[in-house]
C-alpha cells in the first residue's frame, strides 16, 4: 500500500506529471503519421523501417517525389520541437533545471522507444538536437554544422547524424566544463549513448560499407 501510494504520489506531483508528458509526446511518431496521411505510405515498410526524416525522404521519392522532402522537413523539425514544447511549458510552470535535464532525456527515450509502437521508434537524433538546443544553443549549432558538413560531403545520413550528434555533445565538455545549474554532463552522454545504441544496425553496415547513401 504504501508502494503505490507513493508512485501515485509521484505520478500526481509537477514533476511526475511533466516526465510523463515529456515521454509521450516524445513519443509521438510524426514521421509515421505524416508519411501515412499526407504520403499515403508506412514508412515502417519501406527503407530501414525507421520513423525518422531520413526514412521519410526516402520513402515518398519512391512514391511521391514532389512533396518527399518537404514532409521529410516538416518530420524533422517536429521531431526536434517536440521535446522542446514540454520543456518550455514546463519552465513557465517553474520546474527546476534538474527536472527539465530529466525531460530532455525522457523526450528522447520516448522517441526511441516509443509507447505508440510497442517501444520501438526511432534513432533520437532530432529530438536530442532539439532539447540540447534549450539549454546549450551553441552546441546544438556546432553540432548541426557537423552535421550538414559530413552529410554534404559523404551522403551518408547516419554517419552524418553521429558525427554531429559526438561532436555537439563532445563540444559541451569544453564549453561548458560544468553545465549551467546542474554542473553534469550525464543527461548529455546518456543521450549519445542511447542514440548510439539506435544506431548499432548502422554502424555495422557503415564497418561493412554497406550503408546506403542519401538518396
Amino acid at each position: 500500500m504504501y508502494l503505490l501510494a507513493g508512485i501515485l504520489d509521484f505520478f500526481t506531483s509537477l514533476n511526475g506529471i511533466f516526465y510523463t508528458l515529456a515521454y509521450v509526446v516524445g513519443g509521438i511518431p510524426f514521421g509515421l503519421l505524416y508519411g501515412k496521411y499526407l504520403g499515403g505510405v508506412d514508412i515502417r515498410q519501406v527503407g530501414s523501417g525507421s520513423i525518422g526524416a531520413t526514412n521519410v525522404l526516402r520513402a515518398l521519392k519512391e512514391s511521391n517525389p514532389k512533396i518527399a522532402k518537404k514532409i521529410a522537413i516538416l518530420t524533422m523539425l517536429s521531431d526536434a520541437l517536440k521535446g522542446v514544447v514540454i520543456i518550455m511549458i514546463a519552465k513557465a510552470f517553474g520546474v527546476s533545471f534538474e527536472a527539465q535535464w530529466m525531460m530532455a532525456l525522457l523526450a528522447v527515450v520516448g522517441h526511441c522507444f516509443s509507447p505508440f509502437l510497442k517501444l520501438e521508434g526511432g534513432k533520437g537524433v532530432a529530438t536530442c538536437v532539439g532539447v540540447v538546443a534549450v539549454f546549450l544553443p551553441l552546441e546544438a549549432i556546432l553540432g548541426l554544422v557537423v552535421w550538414f558538413v559530413v552529410g554534404k560531403l559523404l551522403k551518408i545520413s547516419s554517419l552524418a547524424s553521429l558525427f554531429g550528434v559526438i561532436c555537439g555533445i563532445g563540444f559541451s565538455f569544453f564549453l561548458h566544463p560544468e553545465i549551467p545549474h546542474i554542473a553534469t554532463h550525464t543527461p548529455l552522454v546518456l543521450m549519445l549513448l542511447l542514440i548510439l545504441y539506435k544506431h548499432i544496425p548502422n554502424i555495422i553496415r557503415l564497418i561493412q560499407r554497406k550503408e546506403q547513401k542519401v538518396i
